[in-house]
């Protein structure tokens, strides 16, 4: 009987959340070891599927990082990267566009398979992203874009006739050639341009610390001012930098909620939307 009296404990704990959120758009950045792991994988899924079937409108922006570096060596070449982004030749190009199509339509299978509707699609769909060649100081680091234009009519179609939009980071620029483009960044302009009322990244990390060699300081929620002061006073550093840079642009431009998530923890989704307490970091635009 305790047992489940902590489950409706639980249920009603949820109830304000439910509400608040009820047909807002939700965006989820779906990437690092939660994609590797079937178990994880479906977790996140069965989250995202809650989060649907509960009131809210999903839309899911996907990595593949992991799995391309697989196939690049598959094919004989060396996975390279500079300051964190991947340096795509043309092959590298094809291969990086044949695995994300992979991901994305395995992901809308498993939302087909719990019984709610999902569309994949890339950046090039309805011409959605429109990139320019991304340099990195000055250099080329070939087919990686920079995303200059998002169109959402084919998102806004597919939110209002129920389906949850499952996107893959390729886009076209003006010569309509294809360029890979981070998903973080991909993530983060789809949230501003949709009004997303939330960002959900998956990382692998548990959020942005306070002290990165002290777990238990762990920041739960963090204005622009502090953030940015964390950036210059040196207390983040490596691939946190521009994640956490990112976070802070999707604030500045209109995204109420960006959050930070450990996907290694299974149900972090949940946990984060409907409990008070939450987990990973929240940015915010003033506390």
């Amino acid at each position: 009987m305790e047992s489940i009296t902590e489950k409706a404990e639980v249920l009603i704990e949820a109830l304000p959340y439910i509400q608040k959120f009820n047909n807002k758009i939700v965006v989820v950045k779906y990437g690092g070891s939660a994609m590797l792991d079937p178990e994880l994988q479906m977790n996140v899924i069965k989250d995202i599927a809650l989060l649907k079937l509960v009131g809210m409108r999903p839309v899911v922006v996907h990595g593949g990082g992991k799995e391309i570096s697989k196939w690049v060596k598959l094919v004989g070449q060396e996975p390279k990267f500079v300051e964190g982004l991947r340096v795509t030749d043309a092959l590298t190009m094809e291969v990086a566009e044949m695995v994300l199509n992979k991901v994305n339509k395995n992901l809308v299978q498993m939302f087909e398979k719990l019984g709610v509707k999902a569309a994949g699609i890339c950046g090039k769909d309805g011409g959605m992203l429109t990139v320019e060649k991304k340099l990195v100081n000055g250099n080329d680091i070939g087919f990686v874009g920079t995303i200059t234009c998002v169109n959402t009519k084919l998102v806004d179609t597919l939110i209002k006739n129920d389906f949850i939009p499952v996107i893959a980071p390729i886009g076209m620029d003006t010569k309509f050639l294809s360029y890979n483009i981070n998903a973080d960044d991909a993530a983060c302009a789809v949230a501003q341009a949709v009004g997303a009322e939330k960002l959900a990244f998956l990382t692998d990390t548990e959020g942005v610390y306070k002290d990165p060699t002290d777990l238990n300081s762990l920041i739960s929620v963090l204005s622009l001012t502090h953030a940015e002061k964390l950036i210059q006073e040196g207390w983040v550093g490596g691939g946190m930098i521009p994640k956490l840079k990112n976070c802070m642009e999707a604030v500045k431009n209109g995204v109420a909620r960006v959050h930070i998530l450990d996907g290694r923890k299974q149900h972090c989704l949940l946990l984060e939307f409907f409990t008070d307490r939450g987990i990973g970091t929240a940015i915010i635009s003033e506390e």
